[in-house]
């Protein structure tokens, strides 16, 4: 065996061990998220609670416990639809990115604990994405078909030819913005 391959066969491995974690790490994540959901439940049910990063006062809620309740029930579909997205492998994807937009939207609104009103005026702020969006994946569908009528492709063929692929997390990241 020659030092070349020796050298690929290391890297090979390297990388698939690093994408054995990734997946487990990710794999984890997903099914811990009942019990993630559930941390409410050791908040106290008080307006006052003293933590170690400081004291929490619900105003508008009137229970420590009800208003990360409203948090939790605004980050885990949040941290789903994430995950969904990085590792999804269709062609329209980029439609996950309205789910997305209106549950980090619906979280920043939680953040603000006493908010006296939450999810009242969502779609307004998802319209400039939806209007965005929803072309774009008409446009890859229309393409995509174009393809079939021309080619004697399968539409996992195609599916294939219009998947972008980065090697890296970050290099995903990027892809989107």
């Amino acid at each position: 065996m020659t030092k070349e391959n020796l050298k690929f066969r290391q890297l090979d491995k390297k990388s698939y061990n690093r994408k054995i974690f990734l997946g487990s790490l990710v794999a984890t994540l997903v099914a811990a998220t009942p019990f993630l959901f559930y941390l409410y439940e050791f908040v106290p049910d008080t307006q006052k609670w003293d933590t170690i990063l400081g004291t929490y006062e619900s105003t508008e809620y009137g229970s420590a416990n009800v208003a990360f309740w409203v948090l939790s029930m605004k980050i885990i579909p949040l941290l789903l639809s994430i995950i969904w997205f990085f590792t999804c492998r269709h062609w329209w994807y980029h439609a996950l990115l309205v789910p997305i937009t209106m549950f980090t939207y619906q979280f920043v609104v939680a953040l603000n604990f006493d908010a006296r009103y939450l999810d009242v005026a969502d779609i307004v702020w998802l319209l400039p994405i939806m209007a965005i969006i929803f072309p774009s994946i008409y446009l890859i569908r229309a393409k995509m078909f174009n393809k079939i009528n021309d080619h004697d492709k399968t539409m996992e063929e195609l599916e294939e030819e219009f998947m972008i692929k980065p090697k890296t997390f970050w290099g995903k990241v990027k892809q989107y913005f």
